[in-house]
């Protein structure tokens, strides 16, 4: 009868039949499982469960470091850093019973995180079945941390397991974190190992903790705006079930329903809820050594440019302490061209685009420009390769230091002469280009603040920029609207960051 209950359980609980309910079992936390990749040249972390008061021995590459349980059966260990290594080695657990992770390297780990677009997979992209076949980089590999909400913070998590980068495997991995990862390991040789926690649709509020959230000035609207979603969800719902029965029966009658349906947005208990993937998909990788992070998030804060402008830094913050590394690399996309339809000013997506950016006062923090790969009518774009290979160039140069470009122009000032402004630029040295046409996507102002289209012509690096609309221009911007059509880059083929001079 126990061995039948303990069967049952285990199914249950989505555990391998093996498994033992028994508390003298050692286990590891969810990362440390056959085919990891450990990080190169960090003190190592390793820690799981066991009784309380047992001993726990941990074995790895000729080091061997035990540990004490806590009275809630807690362990951790730290090993010494080791050295990159193409040769998998057994990393052993051994207390009252034994646990042996096979098949371990050590090169560079990445956290990648985020929603959608750094969720989608490669199976998602329009050559995906061509791409797949090709891929044999076994010394890449990437775990999928299952989507998990949790209002207290979790200690362990489902996960896809370390998969290594074979056409078996990789149609699930996230498509920019592949992209990023390949581009990487070719130029460093080492192992790569990618650990994916993203979330379609996640709110940037779903992935701080309580602590910092409540710190935050943002935090009164943001918990207002929750409680009233809250309260009126039921209705929300309601409205929408019954629209969708009004627009069955038109259909069904052969007359189109004119009526638009009710937004219905995300409610309790989804990726919008404050904290809670925080809590179910941050917490239970925590410590794990990491190298840096990539993330790609902001469309589901398009409409709070404000908040996010504080709520991002204060979660990167927030981040790299809980992780204990220091101010380890943290590289983001900014978000590409896109129509957004519930947005009448146009300029939405300009104002998150213009908060992502200030999250570049952080140190250790970059920003890969990607209006030149958007598609304005879908939220996804296809183009996942050029993404992941701008963030692995900021990290070549920046952490790896790979002599190379990494950053498109970055506007510096803005200067009268006479009836126009010139712009000075960062990021230069490789010339300022316009592609295809004079440059696009520019806007001058007077002191009534009223801006109009602009021309401009590229002297020696410098954008002089003119309006006949416009006799004493005070500031300028460009591609500052959800789908600008920007075309300034430069030599190097890197896109200018969008811009204004103003804070108007």
């Amino acid at each position: 009868m126990r061995k039948l209950r303990a069967h049952l359980i285990a199914i249950v609980l989505g555990l391998p039949l093996g498994f033992s309910t028994a508390m003298a079992d050692v286990t590891l936390a969810p990362l440390f499982c056959d085919h990891a990749v450990l990080q190169q040249n960090r003190a190592l972390p390793i820690w799981g469960q066991a009784s309380a008061g047992e001993h726990v021995t941990v074995n790895f590459r000729g080091q061997t470091v035990g540990a004490t349980t806590d009275r809630d059966g807690r362990w951790i260990v730290y090993l010494d850093p080791i050295a990159a290594t193409t040769e998998p080695a057994d990393l052993t657990v051994t207390g009252k019973t034994t646990v042996v992770v096979h098949d371990v390297l050590v090169g560079e780990v990445w956290l990648a995180s985020g929603q959608s677009n750094m969720n989608r997979q490669l199976s998602s992209l329009p050559d995906a079945a061509e791409v797949i076949a090709k891929i044999n980089q076994p010394l890449i590999r990437h775990i999928t941390i299952r989507q998990t909400l949790a209002t207290t913070p979790m200690e362990t998590v489902e996960t896809s397991g370390w998969q290594p980068g074979t056409p078996e495997h990789a149609g699930n991995f996230s498509a920019v974190a592949w992209f990023f990862a390949a581009n990487l390991q070719r130029k460093l040789g080492v192992p790569v190992g990618l650990i994916h926690s993203s979330w379609g649709g996640s709110k940037i509020e779903t992935w701080m903790d309580p602590h910092t959230l409540h710190a935050v000035n943002a935090w009164p609207a943001i918990e207002a705006r929750w409680q009233e979603l809250v309260k009126n969800y039921p209705t929300i719902v309601a409205n929408h079930d019954a629209w969708l029965k009004l627009d069955a029966e038109a259909k069904a009658k052969g007359t189109p329903n004119p009526v638009p349906p009710p937004l219905l947005p995300r409610g309790p208990g989804t990726q919008h809820s404050p904290a809670e993937c925080f809590n179910g998909m941050i917490v239970p990788l925590q410590p794990y050594a990491l190298r840096g992070a990539i993330w790609y998030q902001g469309e589901s804060n398009w409409a709070q440019p404000t908040e996010y402008a504080e709520l991002f830094p204060a979660m990167i913050r927030a981040w790299r302490a809980q992780w204990g590394l220091g101010d380890f690399p943290f590289y983001f996309v900014q978000l590409p061209n896109y129509a957004q339809p519930n947005d009448a000013t146009g300029q939405g997506w300009a104002l998150i685009r213009e908060a992502q950016a200030k999250a570049l006062a952080l140190p250790n923090t970059d920003m890969a420009v990607t209006l030149d790969c958007g598609n304005p009518q879908d939220i996804h774009p296809q183009n996942k390769p050029i993404v992941g290979r701008r963030l692995a160039q900021i990290a070549a140069v920046n952490v790896y230091k790979i002599t190379g470009d990494w950053r498109g122009p970055r506007f510096a000032s803005a200067e009268r002469e006479g009836p126009a402004l010139r712009v000075q630029f960062d990021e230069v040295l490789t010339g300022l280009i316009a592609e295809g046409k004079p440059p696009q996507a520019l806007e001058l102002a007077g002191e009534d603040r009223k801006f109009y289209p602009a021309t401009a012509v590229i002297e020696r690096n410098t954008l002089l920029v003119k309006s006949p609309q416009v006799a004493e221009p005070v500031a300028v911007r460009y591609a500052w609207s959800n789908t600008p059509g920007a075309n300034l880059f430069n030599g190097a083929g890197l896109p200018a960051a969008p811009f204004r001079s103003d804070n108007w």
